[in-house]
């Protein structure tokens, strides 16, 4: 099916570009956390693993192997259930400066064999396929040796499934299909046959809001989704954005947006020890400087901060706060203090004494110095406010340096030299910090990012 004309796109010149044959190699690392930590120990190969976000009994699975499914673990399993499930498992706790570094040494072997396109996220990438790869058989014979490459040169127990269409969209729908460790082609001449049965909600960009839309507009299985006209998508998705999805899954090579960052922020499910308001406090602060170390590694400055609550066994509690923009840990220390004394109050009040399950803090309202809107917050604080904030964020600054490697820095400060001058472990924190896991406060990887290494330094 060919579109005609050029259906009401003619303010996005170049956006749409027919593609002939396969374009796209998408990689889908099967169960990505549980197979670095089977990677990295052999025994657990061929043995049920899961991966909990800390190690505590009294959280749930963030990953789980192909080996823990049978059973039915799967992710979001309480670790309690899994282990009556099956008593072998192995429960690991995990390591996401870990899965980063083994994610780039798996896109280095794949970029030995094709150009890198876009990661999606830390077991998710998009490769270009060459004019002479395109060709059905040809794609295969690619897709063949890029896991042969993975397998002896980074490890066989990482495992994926890969799929080769005409576009990223269907590159990627191609690589669901058959997991673990499938190879899928999908051609525009399969289509929408070979489709016909996936639930609408397993495509991206069609979550329950679109889904719902679509049902309203007697849209309820992809055959007919695939006969909607471009203009009709864009009605329904109330945006440009359904126009784009319909050449997609149509073939089209579609260009896409740069991403903005609007926000940077670390969550953590506490552990016994952690669930008292006092505990909890420490770890949230101690969050809020994480965030704050990579808002200042990034060049960006912050206008918002908040916070929210998890309780046990139910309910929360959310708050915000605007700040002036800033790098400066302090004086987001002290709106977050602020933050905790209304929910202690809103605690009091209300009589609740559940347990705390967990924190969230970001920072939000993110500019670059110079931007218009940080310049003219700027024109309204005092110049000795703006140089006191000034100094304690360079300060700050200068903290993030000696965390992220002691030695040369404590050396390039003048310290005398020697192995006990500044040992590596050595780390300029908060009072109420020492003693806390690092580990355990350390960044998490989200869906759709993968974190730069820099990052777990702070």
């Amino acid at each position: 099916m060919q579109p005609s004309g050029n259906n009401g796109i003619s303010n996005h010149p170049g956006a749409y570009r027919a593609r002939e044959g396969l374009a796209y190699l998408f990689i889908d690392f099967n169960a990505y956390f549980a197979g670095v930590e089977q990677h990295d120990n052999p025994a657990l190969r061929g043995r049920p693993v899961i991966v909990a976000p800390l190690a505590s009994e009294h959280t749930s699975a963030i990953a789980a192997s192909y080996e823990a499914r049978p059973f039915g673990i799967k992710r979001g399993t309480k670790i309690s259930e899994a282990r009556e499930l099956c008593p072998d498992i192995a429960v690991l706790p995990a390591r996401h400066d870990r899965y980063v570094q083994v994610h780039k040494l798996l896109m280095k072997e794949i970029e030995r064999h094709l150009p890198l396109e876009k990661v999606y996220s830390i077991d998710e990438a998009a490769f270009r396929l060459s004019r002479s790869e395109r060709d059905p058989q040809k794609a295969i014979e690619t897709a063949r040796r890029i896991k042969a490459g993975i397998s002896e040169n980074v490890g066989p127990a990482l495992r994926s499934s890969i799929g080769l269409a005409p576009s990223r969209l269907l590159a990627k729908l191609a690589a669901e299909r058959v997991k673990p460790d499938g190879l899928t082609v999908l051609e525009l001449a399969d289509l929408p046959n070979s489709l016909r049965n996936i639930p609408l909600t397993d495509i991206p960009g069609v979550g329950n809001g679109v889904a719902a839309r679509l049902a309203r507009a007697g849209i309820g299985d992809f055959v007919s989704l695939w006969n909607l006209e471009p203009k009709h998508a864009r009605a329904i998705w109330g945006s440009v954005q359904g126009e784009r999805f319909w050449y997609q899954l149509h073939g089209f090579e579609v260009d896409e947006p740069p991403t903005k960052k609007s926000m940077i922020g670390h969550s953590r499910v506490l552990s016994r020890e952690h669930e008292t308001p006092a505990e909890a406090r420490i770890v949230a602060r101690a969050l809020l400087l994480k965030a704050a170390s990579r808002l200042r590694h990034y060049g960006f400055f912050a206008s918002s901060l908040s916070l929210s609550i998890r309780l046990r066994p139910d309910g929360g509690w959310q708050g915000g706060r605007r700040v002036a923009y800033s790098q400066d840990s302090s004086c987001f220390l002290k709106s977050l203090d602020e933050m905790w004394e209304s929910f202690l109050r809103h605690r009091r009040r209300e009589t609740t004494s559940g347990r705390i399950g967990g924190v969230t803090v970001y920072l939000h309202g993110l500019a670059k110095a110079g931007d218009a809107a940080a310049s003219q917050l700027d024109l309204f604080a005092e110049p000795a406010v703006k140089q006191n904030e000034g100094r304690r964020a360079e300060l700050w600054r200068l903290i993030d340096e000696i965390n992220s490697d002691p030695l040369a820095k404590f050396r390039r400060l003048g310290a005398p030299k020697g192995e006990d001058a500044a040992p590596a472990h050595r780390h300029i924190m908060l009072a109420s910090q020492v003693g806390l896991d690092l580990n355990y406060l350390g960044a998490k990887i989200a869906f759709s990012r993968v974190p730069e290494e820099a990052e777990f330094l702070y």
